[in-house]
């Protein structure tokens, strides 16, 4: 019997600094306590002298305490206060424990021939290696945490900004594909083809709700990418029916593989566009998605003029104009506009260097779109409430 297991995540110790803080002071004061008890033991002290050990302790561990109140208020200051009023803080610190220990050993031994400033000296040292040692980790552990929260706070604003720059990068396309949809809309008008008008904007409205539900940076799985796909295919396939001819070709093992959210509408887009619309009986487009070792393999292909002889790919990722001395050959022209452009973008900033963009002429002829991005599977929640699962019910 398979059990689901509960997600269990832990705790980092510093979470939450005030807890952590006495734990350590506990775990500290406790750990010399029991130290000097066994030096003592071992120097064939009476067990009542164990006594003079525990108040000793007591001492240092309120000391420490009311040090800590101190030394917070100190830390975020310019070094030459903090270090400075560190030392005279510590100094007075310390006397005031020596004084104390030195007047407690001097009541447990009231006939003794060391007198009280004798007494004094002796514990001196040993309370200020206690304090200075405590004083030491409690900023050495402090300048720690603040510099980690310093690297999560840069982390958190490089994670802001690329976010910010991949939200700015898909919200690039909607207007482009916006337009064109809403022109062929008011051209039905005009023409009063209130029903194919209707049905247009009906799938519209399907393609902008799915837009606005998923996050502009969110990952979406192959099969719901080829689902939206079918949504913008379907407002396309009413401008140019039968000239344009789609295939989808997703194997069973890609199709729960995650890829970013309208990756591939620009792509079919640039198809209609430059293959479709360029020749008179039109053009098939071919969506596939295969896994190539631990890889997610993505291709958009067409069977359309593809790029004049002799072109360099990489132009196409140039700047578009409008000049009067463009090439008016069909197909691909020198520059697509911000769609190849966008989405060499958005796997950059995605994926970094684990990604590959291909475009280029294909054998057979026609233009090819190759995508590779590290397969990631849509992970299904775990059923916790299951026959027999005594987890689950607890």
């Amino acid at each position: 019997m398979v059990m689901a297991m509960l997600p269990l995540r832990p705790t980092p110790f510093f979470g939450n600094k005030n807890r952590a803080f006495w734990r350590l002071q506990f775990v500290g004061w406790g750990g010399a306590m029991l130290l000097r008890a066994m030096s003592s033991l071992a120097n064939a002290q009476p067990w009542s002298f164990l006594l003079i050990v525990l108040i000793a302790s007591i001492t240092g561990f309120s000391i420490s305490s009311i040090l800590s109140v101190i030394y917070r208020a100190l830390i975020n200051r310019r070094p030459i206060i903090t270090w400075g009023a560190t030392a005279l803080v510590l100094a007075v610190a310390v006397g005031l424990y020596a004084f104390i220990d030195a007047w407690v050993i001097s009541l447990y031994r009231p006939g003794s021939d060391a007198g009280f400033a004798q007494l004094f000296l002796g514990v001196f040292y040993i309370d200020l290696t206690l304090l200075g040692a405590w004083s030491a980790l409690y900023y050495a552990i402090n300048f720690y945490i603040q510099v980690e929260e310093q690297n999560d706070q840069l982390l958190y604003l490089e994670a802001q900004a690329t976010s910010a720059q991949l939200a700015m990068l898909r919200y690039q396309l909607n207007p482009h594909f916006l337009f064109n949809t809403l022109n062929s809309i008011s051209t039905l008008v005009l023409l009063k083809q209130t029903e194919p008008a209707n049905a247009m904007l009906t799938r519209l409205s399907a393609f902008l709700r799915y837009t606005l539900i998923n996050e502009p940076t969110g990952r979406v799985t192959v099969a719901q990418e080829v689902e939206t796909l079918k949504l913008y295919l379907d407002i396309e396939l009413m401008r140019f029916e039968e000239r344009l001819r789609t295939e989808f070709r997703i194997d069973d093992a890609a199709r729960s593989a995650l890829m970013p959210s309208l990756l591939l509408q620009p792509l079919v887009e640039n198809a209609i566009k430059y293959a479709v619309s360029a020749l008179e009986d039109g053009a098939q487009i071919t969506i596939a998605a295969q896994l190539v070792g631990p890889m997610l393999r993505v291709t958009v292909s067409d069977t359309g003029p593809g790029l004049p002889a002799g072109t360099d790919p990489s132009t196409l990722f140039g700047v578009q104009t409008d000049s009067a001395d463009s090439p008016s050959t069909p197909g691909y022209p020198v520059s697509t506009g911000v769609g190849l452009p966008n989405i060499r973008d958005r796997l950059a900033q995605a994926y970094g260097s684990q990604q590959r963009f291909e475009v280029g002429n294909r054998p057979e002829g026609g233009f090819a779109v190759t995508i590779e991005l590290p397969f990631e599977a849509k992970e299904e929640p775990a059923t916790l409430a299951q026959p027999g699962n005594r987890l689950a019910r607890a």
